[in-house]
């Protein structure tokens, strides 16, 4: 444990010298981004096409939600992509990020062993299946960590009028590690979790774990952009940041790819676009 605690504090301290070198740098962007697009694969898909076709250079730190706007809160960062409204809005609200700027979409399930001991398969409502594995005490791994997926796991529990708590409720150590290690642990260990798609489909063949509950509205995953406020950290590359966000919302552009993304490899896409642009555009 101490060595994992001194490679972390190693690695804040590198990322803080990086980006005081790099915000001085015009032609490179830093962005903290949730953890899941970066483990789908997306992210570096997005990164290099923009790099291809503009030569400005992104790079990524991945970190939960939570962890990612704390990065920014502190200007080490231009630019957030997150997944948790309810902190995006404060975030923006001090000041820290300019406007949340709506970019794609995927959604959670709940996955469990095929076994399924709750009984929770083919349900409609996540809220219920909630209910119903709580009342059968059924193991439960919540990353805990206050990240996108833990906060919107955290508002369906909510949502179901419940307080998880018990031997039953298990809060993963290294959560904050990402959804990946999280979906590992929680098929090691025969239990149920909230989970976003993407990660799933990505790891499916290494895990003994079932999608059992899907569909429900409430399991809608959006992710936005969140330019940090260059007037709150004058070093932000501001122009470089406002060139990316354009390009990534773009139909002909980001979009696009975000609508491809995972064909290939699933024979569906793994996110949706959701930007503005491309909304207009479906409306012609």
């Amino acid at each position: 444990m101490k060595r994992q605690t001194i490679f972390k504090l190693v690695f804040v301290l590198l990322c803080c010298v990086w980006t005081t070198v790099v915000h001085a740098e015009k032609g490179f962007v830093l962005m903290a981004s949730t953890i899941g697009p970066i483990d789908a694969g997306i992210v570096a898909s997005l990164e290099d096409a923009f790099e291809k076709e503009t030569g400005i250079r992104v790079r990524h730190v991945g970190a939960g939600t939570g962890e990612a706007l704390k990065i920014a809160e502190k200007g080490s960062v231009d630019l957030v992509m997150v997944h948790a409204r309810s902190l995006e809005e404060k975030f923006v609200a001090a000041g820290f990020g300019t406007e949340r700027i709506p970019f794609m979409y995927n959604d959670f399930v709940i996955v469990g062993p095929s076994v399924d001991p709750a009984g929770i398969r083919g349900m409609t409502s996540a809220t219920a299946a909630l209910r119903k594995i709580a009342e059968k005490s059924s193991p439960f791994v919540s990353r805990g960590d206050k990240s996108g997926t833990h906060v919107a796991e955290m508002e369906l529990w909510s949502k179901a009028n419940l307080k998880p708590a018990g031997s039953w409720y298990k809060i993963y150590e290294k959560g904050n590690e990402g959804n990946v290690p999280t979906l590992r642990f929680t098929s090691n260990s025969g239990s149920y979790t909230l989970i976003d798609r993407a990660t799933y489909l990505s790891i499916q063949k290494d895990i003994k774990l079932e999608i059992l509950v899907e569909g429900d509205e409430a399991l809608l995953n959006r992710i936005s952009l969140i330019p940090v406020n260059q007037n709150k950290f004058p070093q932000i590359n501001h122009e470089d940041v406002a060139l990316f966000v354009r390009w990534l919302t773009s139909p002909a552009k980001g979009q696009k790819i975000v609508s491809e993304f995972g064909k290939d490899r699933f024979g569906a896409s793994l996110f949706f676009p959701d930007s503005r642009e491309w909304k207009e555009q479906q409306k012609k």
